[in-house]
């Protein structure tokens, strides 16, 4: 198409009289002379004409779309007949000319468009057959766009035009127990999910005025965690190590751990198998975990565009959510994965590599994710979106380029360690490394006030085990301090999808620092643990109801309880 010519797309060949009224048309709005005419059969009424940048659809389809969006901009609240008719009597005769653009470049789920002077960052663009893209480079004579479906089906010199949206999620209460794809779209085979609402997946996060302190526990039901390094609502808490230590068990016992505790919860797959992703769902299943639980998954074989935008669009549901005054906890798997597919888009558009080839705005890539999270005020509703995000390293490597970037954003890490994982102790939380910014504000009192020597009674026995390696003639106190640290790390060992309730960790620490299990063996300790558990739960009812629900006993009933373990 040369700046002069402009194209008919019609099914009918238009006469002279209407042809003449076109170019006049035509020559007073585009300065342009010539009309050439194109038989398009799909159109069944009207004529498309397109005239250098701007399109006008008179067809049949396309008045009935512009009519459509007038309808849109009616508020249903009241009477809405008035309005309707109002709406038909003044619906415009005239077509006003939309932007379109055109096809430069397609490949490797980038299209680079030339044209649409007046699309935004993070736009969708239509291109033709239905295929949609996100605006994410804007130079002076073209614009880059990542493609969501395969672009296969679009040509170079095609049509693409704007929608006005930016790029959203679906959201709605309906959401919960389905998996769907980073679109929104479900793919568990359930059917249709209904949307309340249709939200941008970027946003700003909230302002400080608008938050309110981290102070209440998101308990993982992991007794190494919620003694040591808890939780708070609100919190971003990273889980970081090498590939199979343990990681998505932690957050997919996190969620479990949820059941009856009226918090939402959202699994995020970035990049995951989808075997990998079917697995998960399935416990979560299988344990009951669904009913209150949200999975979007991005697989390894779908589009990078789609891991780009997937944890966005989780954090948009989960936004809607705490905006209701609900809890609500996601889980980024991982963000290794969602880095790495951001880096693959940028160099395909162009832009320049830095340090390990990831551009230059990498930090702010997770940085405007994971601020999101907060714990609002109670003139908003008081609800709160805690995120754990997940992170591959290499070779226990965190100090990488992406490890230390997310370190940096979050209040805190979860460290996984291989040489644990592989001694047999699972989790594998490497005590020394991990940390909790937050601390014992987001603890339930009674943890704290029992747990409060723990992490000083490990660093001496990882002290004086290093010792040990080297000597065998110890003396006697020293050898029941090693038994002592020894008896702590075994009940460090939790079996995977068994989280623990809130008082059964406190009946454990008590007597585990208490010396309960000192000398014994791993087998020995669960049985005396669970024996013990069990024997107060039937005997003291009310007070493992009190600990679980308002976290504080007092020092009556703390007696009563070591009491009972130590008797």
């Amino acid at each position: 198409m040369t700046q002069n010519q402009a194209y008919l797309y019609s099914n009918e060949e238009p006469s002279n009289s209407q042809k003449s009224r076109m170019i006049e048309f035509l020559k007073d709005k585009h300065n342009i002379s010539e009309l050439i005419f194109v038989k398009d059969e799909s159109i069944t009424a009207g004529f498309r004409l397109i005239a250098g940048s701007k399109e006008y659809d008179w067809t049949g389809e396309g008045r009935l779309k512009q009519f459509k969006a007038s309808l849109d901009e009616i508020k249903f609240e009241k009477d809405v007949i008035p309005l309707i008719k109002e709406k038909i009597d003044n619906f415009s005769t005239e077509v006003t000319g939309t932007d379109i653009g055109r096809v430069i470049t397609v490949s490797d789920d980038i299209a680079t468009v030339s044209g649409l002077d007046g699309a935004e960052y993070g736009e969708i663009l239509l291109f033709e057959n239905g295929i949609k893209g996100l605006v994410q480079d804007l130079k002076e004579d073209e614009i880059g766009c990542i493609l969501f479906d395969e672009g296969d089906d679009i040509s170079q010199g095609g049509f693409v035009r704007r929608s006005g949206k930016v790029a959203g999620m679906p959201v709605g209460d309906k959401f919960i127990g389905r998996v769907t794809d980073a679109l929104g779209n479900p793919i568990d085979g359930l059917g249709d999910i209904e949307a309340d609402d249709y939200r941008p997946i970027e946003r700003p996060a909230p302002g400080i005025v608008e938050r309110q302190p981290v102070n209440t526990p998101i308990e993982t039901g992991i007794i190494t965690i919620d003694t040591m390094f808890p939780i708070g609502r609100g919190q971003r808490e990273l889980i970081i190590g090498d590939r199979q230590t343990g990681k998505t068990t932690i957050a997919v016992d996190t969620i479990l751990n949820q059941k009856d505790k009226d918090v939402i919860c959202i699994y995020v797959a970035i990049g995951q198998k989808a075997s990998s992703v079917a697995s998960t769902v399935n416990t979560l299943k299988s344990f009951g975990a669904m009913d209150y639980t949200t999975v979007i998954s991005s697989t390894a074989a779908d589009p990078d565009p789609l891991k780009y935008i997937a944890p966005y669009a989780g954090c948009a549901l989960g936004e809607y959510f705490m905006e209701k005054g609900k809890d609500v906890l996601i889980i980024y798997d991982d963000l290794s994965k969602h880095a790495d597919a951001y880096r693959t888009l940028s160099l395909l558009l162009g832009r320049s590599p830095g340090r390990e080839a990831y551009p230059g705005d990498i930090f702010y890539l997770h940085s405007r994710l994971l601020e999101r999270s907060a714990h609002l005020s109670d003139e908003l509703g008081g609800g709160s979106l805690t995120a754990i995000p997940i992170v591959e390293t290499q070779a226990g490597d965190v100090s990488a380029y992406i490890p230390t970037n997310v370190i940096s954003i979050t209040d805190g890490q979860i460290f996984l360690e291989t040489g644990l994982f592989f001694s047999g102790q699972r989790p594998a939380v490497n005590v020394g490394i991990s940390v909790s910014r937050v601390g014992g504000d987001a603890q339930a009192k009674i943890v704290k006030n029992t747990c409060k020597s723990l992490k000083i009674e490990l660093a001496q026995y990882q002290e004086k085990s290093v010792f040990n390696k080297f000597s065998s003639d110890l003396d006697e106190e020293t050898k029941q301090s090693l038994q002592f640290g020894e008896s702590l790390m075994m009940i460090m060992r939790q079996k995977q999808h068994t989280p623990l309730s809130r008082h059964r960790i406190v009946i454990i620490m008590t007597a585990a620092l208490g010396r309960k299990f000192a000398g014994l063996t791993l087998a020995e300790t669960e049985k005396l643990s669970n024996e013990i558990c069990a024997g107060f739960e039937e005997k003291h009812d009310s007070l493992c109801k009190k600990i679980d629900e308002k976290g504080i006993l007092t020092q009556e009933e703390t007696e009563t309880l070591k009491n009972y373990i130590f008797a």
